[in-house]
């Protein structure tokens, strides 16, 4: 099958054949057409180097082509490339097992079991089920500056006005995220007032009884917003005492990315009823997952559930790869110390310039926030929109996030190396330089 990698050419059938909604999400003001990837970088169709802090929004957590992963999907994809689940495959079967031997258990007693789903969104519909199965219960709480996925399901518990569209389905009510530069509380007010918010909303706005509670250890399109020490562990005892479970959204900050742990939620010493993942799982394949305590997930097998993909052979099979690679890599170590070290050079990029009003994130889960004024501040989505194009010419690739589009988000392959700190520095700096 030929290929036109001419930019003209592919940008030209790019506006010509996908849907307004697609072409509305290309960021640039010029496009982009990329050939090749290799680890943390990207060459576009002119032969340019790029070093990617977008990851191709989370979903290359291991690097670009790892030749592990590839080797990996290849060899399965040349056996058999699918294999529907109205039959048992020992691929899916073992990185299921595998998946589960990553959730925490500390005292042995706790049975993890895994529903395999195309996407994340796909897994966020189907954890959305399981709880209101499990609980006999419709409510859902979920965090205002929240992203969860397009679907309509997801979108229910998506707190961002942009990434909503009309006739969203109901039962979901809203919580203050507890973001500690620019929450309602003001700077560092820690966990507690945004607590007594969910009773507050569970009181108010829901039957008092709930379902669950989605949150996302570290929100990503939200801004990169980390939940503070406690929350998470408070949120659940909440929730839980009023029938219903805590789900980690662990689709962004999931498989080492924060660092510290292999999933974000464990920062805060809480263990979830249901976690869903997906991106980072398959290193580029398409893949998602929902594992959830055995006996929540049960009450499932009263009807019929399954994605038609979601335990494909080949996608597993670059599944199982990348937990292989985050283990015997030390990606998780990587991305701490590299994360580390590129956040204090954002830092001094913080004190050279008064448009960043705040930078933020653990390991490689990082962002810079852009404010009109450092007092009020009033979000400046305009400096974002020139910094994020200006990035361009000095080789980098990031993302725009946050309720208003002001923040820079860095969420890098994370086998980012502390060569490419300074080149990150430097590149960034070049491009505050020119406003």
């Amino acid at each position: 099958m030929q290929t036109d990698w001419t930019l003209n050419e592919t940008a030209a059938r790019r506006d010509n054949y996908y849907a307004a909604s697609q072409r509305k999400f290309i960021p640039f003001k010029d496009p982009m057409v990329f050939k090749k990837g290799s680890m943390q970088y990207l060459w576009d169709v002119e032969g340019r180097k790029y070093t990617d802090l977008l990851g191709m929004n989370v979903c290359i957590s291991v690097g670009h082509s790892h030749p592990k992963v590839v080797a990996a999907a290849m060899e399965q994809a040349q056996e058999l490339t699918h294999c529907t689940t109205m039959f048992y495959h020992p691929v899916p079967a073992h990185f299921a097992e595998e998946l589960a031997a990553t959730m925490p258990n500390p005292t042995g007693d706790i049975e993890w079991v895994v529903h395999f789903t195309n996407s994340g969104s796909e897994a966020v519909d189907l954890a959305m089920t399981m709880a209101r199965s499990y609980t006999g219960n419709l409510d859902l709480l979920a965090l205002r500056s929240a992203y969860h996925g397009p679907t309509a399901a997801a979108q229910s518990i998506t707190g961002i006005s942009g990434w909503r569209h009309p006739g969203m389905p109901g039962n979901v009510a809203f919580v203050p995220e507890p973001h500690q530069y620019r929450g309602i509380f003001g700077e560092n007010a820690g966990a507690q007032p945004y607590l007594d918010e969910i009773e507050r909303t569970i009181h108010t706005a829901t039957s008092g009884k709930v379902a669950g509670i989605f949150i996302e250890s570290v929100q990503g399109y939200g801004g990169v917003v980390e939940m503070p020490k406690g929350y998470m562990t408070g949120a659940a005892e909440r929730v839980r005492a009023k029938g219903g479970l805590l789900i980690a959204d662990e689709v962004q900050a999931g498989f080492g990315r924060t660092g510290d742990h292999m999933w974000g939620f464990e920062a805060d010493g809480v263990i979830p009823d249901i976690v869903v993942m997906a991106k980072g799982i398959g290193n580029g394949f398409p893949l998602g997952a929902v594992v959830a305590r055995k006996h929540i997930a049960a009450p499932m097998s009263e009807k019929f559930m399954f994605h038609t993909y979601g335990a494909n052979p080949t996608s597993c099979a670059a599944g199982r790869a990348v937990l292989q690679v985050i283990k015997e890599d030390n990606v998780r170590e990587n991305a701490r110390d590299v994360g580390a070290a590129l956040l204090e050079r954002l830092h001094a990029l913080k004190d050279k310039y008064q448009v960043i009003g705040d930078v933020r994130g653990r390991g490689l889960m990082l962002a810079i926030e852009m404010v009109k004024d450092r007092k009020t501040k009033e979000p400046d989505p305009a400096t974002t929109a020139a910094v994020f194009e200006a990035t361009r010419e000095s080789g980098i690739i990031l993302s725009k996030s946050g309720a208003y589009q002001s923040c820079l988000r860095l969420v890098p392959p994370m086998c980012l190396s502390m060569d490419d700190v300074n080149q990150v520095h430097d590149g960034l700096d070049r491009a505050f330089g020119s406003l």
